[in-house]
């Protein structure tokens, strides 16, 4: 069955978003579209704009891609510095950032290792 993007297209935020994430590090395909439209949403939230340019992508996607690959794959794709770097968001608790931390872990998408280090657990409750 065809999807709504395969019908149409995909958007033009959606599209710029999968190319942050492949620069990031992370295939497009590995991340669902409702976790990329919940991001988008997000960064229009977070102040940028109706349309978020490619470097607004490239911190959602920075942050997926760290998420979802841990410390050792994020850094394989981005180097150490760029780990340290994304590690440093994740600590600091940028609300942004954290928004996309509970999208990745509502969305069982958060790497395992990563989530248990920051006790990050989706609660049974929700």
């Amino acid at each position: 069955m065809f999807g709504f993007s395969a019908l149409f297209g995909r958007s033009r935020e959606v599209r710029r978003l999968d190319d942050a994430l492949r620069a990031a590090g992370l295939h497009p395909n590995l991340v669902p579209d409702a976790v990329k439209i919940a991001s988008l949403k997000l960064l229009k939230e977070a102040g940028h704009g109706g349309s978020p340019d490619l470097e607004a992508c490239a911190e959602a996607a920075g942050m997926l891609a760290y998420c979802l690959l841990g410390d050792q794959g994020f850094g394989e794709e981005n180097g150490a510095a760029g780990a340290r770097a994304l590690k440093a968001r994740l600590e600091a608790g940028d609300s942004f950032d954290a928004r996309l931390v509970l999208l990745t872990l509502h969305a069982g998408l958060t790497q395992g290792a990563l989530a248990d280090r920051y006790q990050l657990h989706a609660s049974e409750d929700a």
